[in-house]
């Protein structure tokens, strides 16, 4: 049998899947950065007509979905599966969001990595044949996540530099087993580090050890240098976790920083906007690929793009507990080649 396995970690697809379509919604923040214009759906406050931030992040999902099915030509459907997953408590935001489509569901608990991870798993699927078409969606809601892991916004509690700021944003992609692409070539899964930190106003310092860790696997296991994508990007380390990164590589030798960058250093704008070190949150690097970085390959601006999806999977109850904050990172291969690229 011809295994698709190479090395350790990573998979190499022999049909790789085709993004069919892509959509993406965000919230007013969202809308005021940097890459505002790139977006679906952009809401001109964070309630989205709901009576609850729960609710709304809800019809951010629904939206985002919609407009990928619209973009790709399908009805709900026509979808085999929907993988997708949120940062809510029993990941409500999609359970209820996906419960009007009827397609078979997989929920996800990737926290920020979650993108990445729906990704993987569908373009698993699709090269093993046991589906042809398939949704991967993924969101997150300042207020929903603030309310769950920190305080209620009426308390109006001090944040450090090290905090980053839960994006308001839902996206979704549409994978297909043909199509003029862009095209998934391989998915390097992460392992779960854990390096001992306990402040969960630090996410980027505890999730850098993964995206290195999985970066390194997956350099390692295709064989290919940092150089060979236009543009490697982790989401979400923030500013201190991209520093981190770098100086973790910088250390092998190796100088990340001419095509590395951070789905929460390109959200927002640290000059006009108070997210402290960037943006975080499962919507973050997903509304940053659906809405800008999968724009730039279809205009032909980028090639090759390495997607690293970084989690941390950890929970109000642990970190009150102090148990330290263990972190993930998925790295997923998009090109626009048709032969899915060399190597």
């Amino acid at each position: 049998m011809d295994t698709k396995k190479i090395g350790r970690q990573t998979v190499r697809f022999s049909s790789p899947p085709s993004i069919a379509g892509y959509g993406s919604a965000v919230g007013q923040m969202e809308r005021e950065g940097p890459l505002g214009q790139y977006f679906d759906f952009a809401g001109q406050d964070d309630t989205f007509g709901e009576k609850s931030w729960e609710k709304a992040e809800t019809a951010l999902q629904k939206k985002a979905l919609n407009f990928a099915l619209e973009k790709a030509g399908l009805q709900a459907d026509q979808l085999d599966y929907i993988f997708a997953g949120d940062l809510l408590n029993q990941c409500i935001a999609t359970s209820y969001s996906v419960r009007t489509q009827n397609v078979p569901f997989f929920g996800l608990y990737g926290a920020c990595s979650t993108m990445a991870e729906s990704l993987s798993l569908s373009a698993m699927l699709l090269d093993g044949g046991f589906g042809q078409t398939i949704a991967a969606l993924t969101s997150s809601h300042f207020c929903s996540a603030e309310r769950q892991y920190r305080n209620p916004l009426e308390y109006g509690g001090q944040k450090p530099p090290t905090a980053q700021w839960t994006a308001t944003g839902s996206a979704a992609v549409i994978l297909t087993q043909s199509g003029k692409g862009p095209f998934l070539t391989h998915v390097t899964t992460g392992k779960v580090t854990d390096k001992g930190i306990t402040d969960a106003n630090n996410m980027g310092a505890a999730m850098a050890p993964a995206a290195y860790s999985t970066l390194q696997a997956h350099f390692q296991d295709t064989g290919r240098e940092p150089g060979f994508y236009d543009l490697i990007v982790t989401g979400d380390l923030g500013s201190l976790g991209k520093e981190i990164v770098t100086d973790f590589f910088r250390r092998d030798g190796i100088d990340l920083t001419k095509n590395y960058d951070d789905c929460g250093c390109l959200l927002f704008d640290p000059k006009t906007q108070d997210v402290h070190a960037g943006g975080s949150g499962c919507g973050c690097s997903a509304v940053v690929l659906a809405g800008y970085l999968l724009r730039q390959m279809e205009a032909g601006k980028l090639k090759n793009l390495l997607f690293c999806g970084t989690g941390a999977l950890h929970s109000p109850t642990a970190t009150m507990q102090g148990e330290s904050i263990p972190g993930i990172c998925h790295a997923v291969a998009i090109t626009t080649e048709q032969k899915g690229g060399a190597q």
